[in-house]
């Protein structure tokens, strides 16, 4: 099994984007069962009292509008709600993947390191590595949405699929 977890700063527009195009595309494919996909937060500021907030409603209707949330393609997007990495999440997954240079830097220090090199942008699995800028400041989630898929589509043809 395949163990991904997507993190960005607030776990309610990026991460779980990229958690739920994947969980999309694994399922199209017919390889959910090969495939354990979440994502996480590296503040705690979306995560206060033990629940976390759902994933923001401009990015649900992103995600709704390519069909992902919807019934008969639920995938969980309707229970998500954010939660902040944790140290002992390393030991957890294969693949720890941030969506801009900044989330590296704190899940570096919340994880205790990358000494297995789990640590990851999602734009380095592409032939155009960049950041994904976070679409809660510039509102452009059509334009985080297919960065994303771009992403994870070409993480798939690393991990074999």
């Amino acid at each position: 099994m395949i163990k991904v977890l997507f993190v960005c700063w607030g776990n309610i527009c990026r991460s779980p984007m990229a958690e739920f195009i994947l969980k999309d595309m694994v399922a199209k494919r017919g390889i959910s069962g090969e495939f354990r996909i979440e994502s996480a937060a590296t503040s705690s500021e979306e995560c206060y009292g033990g629940v976390g907030n759902p994933v923001y409603p401009p990015a649900r209707r992103e995600l709704i509008r390519h069909g992902i949330g919807i019934p008969g393609n639920e995938l969980g997007l309707e229970e998500k709600r954010a939660r902040q990495l944790r140290r002992d999440d390393y030991d957890k997954w294969d693949y720890i993947i941030g969506m801009e240079q900044l989330n590296i830097g704190y899940m570096n220090r919340i994880l205790g390191g990358d000494p297995e090199g789990k640590v990851k942008l999602l734009m380095d699995f592409t032939d155009s590595p960049e950041d994904i800028a976070d679409p809660w400041y510039s509102g452009d989630f059509a334009g985080v949405y297919a960065q994303i898929e771009r992403g994870c589509s070409s993480l798939l043809e690393k991990v074999g699929f």
